[in-house]
């Protein structure tokens, strides 16, 4: 496994893991301040590597907040090694997985976030927005930073491969590779209706959990990466229509 460790907007580091068997990367966020925000742990089996570079800039021991896209093991699997880590350190995750997950799974009570719900941690406003389903998981949310103009989008985006740490070159098409790939975004009348919402915060840098940060107009691509999923979703609901029945055919109009 490779791991490397990136300042991707001001006091905002990514700690990345290749895992070259698999071709993909699982990436953590550190968002420093006087509360320090761990956004993604990792699974299990990557702690010790993931909080061996968040101690290059922080001990991991003064983790104030800890909290992730959805309930998935890349995402929070590793949240009660880092509870144990950081004694002063709280879940925070919305409401709704709070009640249907994070409740009986950590090993401390989370702090619930309701929708638009801010945490300042000092040098960061970081605002949680509830995306269920988007892209994937009932329980899915983004939190953007209002103080930098990041979107820490989880699973949105999500490409395989190894790559720089921020770019500036588009983001659909490698992620409609992915999707061919996995098929792991759920297809809703309210997927591209959810990240158009999430395009009008203008966004100028995007996190991703698999693949690269991007600087740039993040507000095109979320649109971009609506529109596609608007497409497959017509596509695939004409593909799943059951054929028309003419009347009189077999009696059944």
């Amino acid at each position: 496994m490779n791991t490397s460790l990136d300042e991707i907007a001001s006091r905002i580091y990514r700690v990345s893991v290749y895992i070259p068997e698999a071709d993909f990367m699982f990436n953590q966020f550190l968002v420093d301040g006087d509360e320090p925000l761990l956004f993604h742990t990792g699974p299990r089996r990557l702690f010790p590597i993931v909080s061996q570079a968040i101690n290059q800039i922080r001990p991991v021991e003064e983790l104030r907040w800890i909290t992730f896209g959805h309930l998935e093991a890349d995402e929070c699997g590793a949240m009660n090694l880092f509870l144990a880590a950081a004694p002063h350190a709280q879940i925070a995750h919305g409401r709704l997985g709070c009640e249907v997950n994070i409740d009986d799974l950590a090993d401390r009570p989370p702090r619930p976030l309701d929708e638009g719900e801010v945490i300042d941690i000092g040098a960061h406003r970081l605002r949680y927005l509830a995306t269920p389903h988007v892209p994937h998981a009932w329980d899915a949310g983004v939190y953007f930073d209002e103080t930098t103009g990041t979107l820490l989008c989880g699973d949105l985006f999500t490409a395989v491969g190894k790559s720089k740490a921020l770019v500036n070159s588009e983001l659909v098409g490698p992620a409609l590779l992915a999707e061919d790939m996995f098929a792991a975004t759920c297809l809703t009348p309210q997927t591209g209706a959810t990240m158009r919402r999430l395009a009008e915060l203008a966004p100028t840098t995007l996190a991703l959990m698999h693949g690269p940060s991007y600087a740039g107009d993040g507000a095109i691509q979320l649109r971009g990466l609506a529109d596609a999923y608007d497409d497959r979703l017509h596509i695939e609901g004409e593909q799943l229509r059951p054929p028309v029945q003419r009347p009189g055919a077999d009696k059944i109009i």
